[in-house]
């Protein structure tokens, strides 16, 4: 069995195969912050799945896989989730030390996460072997993108962190200084520091990010414009295409 439903009881690390497979339909389901014992490498053809960690949130648009190492407190949090797929890796294999990362699946690559998310949970291990190979041979090849987000923890800015967690849109740096009682320039030394990002660009990620939600939720192009702040339906699809290379449209289709 691999197929399962979105109500189905399953718990990887009670197996002993060297790669656990399971395939679902999930439209709208939350994990709840957990962590495994293997590692998990998560993928759907449809819909986004967001992951939030304690001090970062990645996004895992259509088409492209995540790569959880074990014991890594997460929650998986899915958005019109079609094709949803997730491979569990024992401890045991011989794995390249892979962080948390977000993955372009290629053509090849896909066909192998769909052969071994319908594995039988009865198979033996050596028949897994060769399939293994050339997963691992596609994984450490794939081209990284980057979906993900980190928050800063200076504690200053801990209330502001949380409302944005809650959903609230980031302020313009101007007027998020004002409210935070801070010089706009500390602002953008916290971020550098904090996040490798200035604090405009950190905008523009949380932005894109909460995009990618919304196009999985079916919000329509104005709504989306509207919700974040964007002037125009067209300044917002040409800030899509400028950050996916296509438009929203062609983005959902």
């Amino acid at each position: 069995m691999a197929k399962i439903s979105p109500t189905t009881s399953f718990n990887a690390d009670h197996f002993y195969l060297p790669v656990v497979g399971i395939a679902a339909d999930m439209p709208v389901h939350d994990s709840g912050q957990h962590s495994h014992r293997r590692h998990q490498l998560l993928f759907s053809a449809a819909g986004c799945i967001t992951i939030e960690m304690e001090t970062k949130v990645y996004l895992l648009p259509p088409g492209r896989a995540a790569w959880i190492p074990a014991g890594v407190l997460h929650r998986a949090i899915m958005r019109g989730v079609i094709a949803y797929r997730s491979l569990y890796f024992s401890m045991d294999l011989p794995l390249k030390q892979i962080p948390l990362q977000i993955f372009a699946v290629n053509p090849l690559l896909f066909e192998v996460i769909e052969r071994m998310a319908f594995w039988p949970w009865d198979m033996s291990a050596e028949s897994q072997t060769s399939l293994l190979t050339v997963f691992m041979e596609e994984l450490n090849t794939a081209p990284k993108e980057n979906w993900g987000l980190l928050f800063p923890q200076d504690r200053r800015l801990s209330v502001w962190i949380e409302r944005i967690r809650q959903g609230e849109l980031p302020l313009r740096l101007n007027i998020f200084a004002q409210q935070a009682g801070a010089c706009e320039r500390t602002i953008s030394r916290i971020f550098i520091k904090e996040t490798g990002m200035n604090y405009q660009d950190w905008r523009q990620q949380w932005r894109i990010l909460k995009a990618i939600e919304r196009l999985a939720e079916n919000e329509s192009i104005s709504e989306i414009a509207q919700a974040l702040e964007f002037s125009s339906d067209s300044a917002f699809i040409a800030f899509f295409r400028q950050h996916t290379g296509v438009t929203p449209t062609c983005y959902t289709s």
